[in-house]
């Protein structure tokens, strides 16, 4: 008789265990966990770091500094030369004209340059088989940080 308690002892341990992990099993394919000792997924969301491509060290946007530094200084120059016999008004006609293309200039220069940077950036993108790239800024968390690669195909 004491052998038939322990069996069933035995028996019921074993049938509540089962119970419990078919009951765990349950719950974590439903909560979308298949298993628990996998490394993370591996992703196809890339992010990237405009504010670090677009600096003062990236020697694109040094020479669209520098551009644009000779641009004003010439326009300064020609503004000087060309309005010592003008009136106020015409003055402050000639310097809008003058301010616009200045304007006109920069938005060809850092167009161009963004449209190197996207190209670069799609072009690495594509090489790592990332669907998606986002500015750093708005992703909090994941994704593949591929700016360093963007910046050296920039150099």
């Amino acid at each position: 008789m004491f052998k038939d308690k322990r069996k069933v002892k035995v028996i019921a341990l074993a049938i509540a265990a089962m119970f419990i992990l078919g009951v765990a099993s349950i719950a974590l394919t439903q909560t979308g966990v298949t298993h628990t000792a996998s490394a993370a997924p591996s992703s196809n969301i890339g992010i990237v770091n405009y504010q670090t491509l677009l600096s003062d060290d990236n020697p694109e946007v040094k020479k669209v500094n520098e551009t644009m530094q000779a641009e004003y200084q010439a326009l300064k120059q020609d503004f000087d030369t060309k309005t010592a016999s003008m009136n106020d008004k015409e003055k402050q006609d000639y310097a809008n004209q003058l301010q616009q293309r200045l304007m006109l200039k920069e938005q060809e220069l850092k167009g161009a340059l963004m449209d190197k940077v996207t190209a670069a950036v799609k072009s690495v993108a594509e090489a790592k088989g990332l669907s998606v790239v986002l500015e750093k800024g708005n992703v909090v968390y994941g994704g593949t940080d591929i700016t360093d690669e963007v910046s050296k195909k920039l150099k």
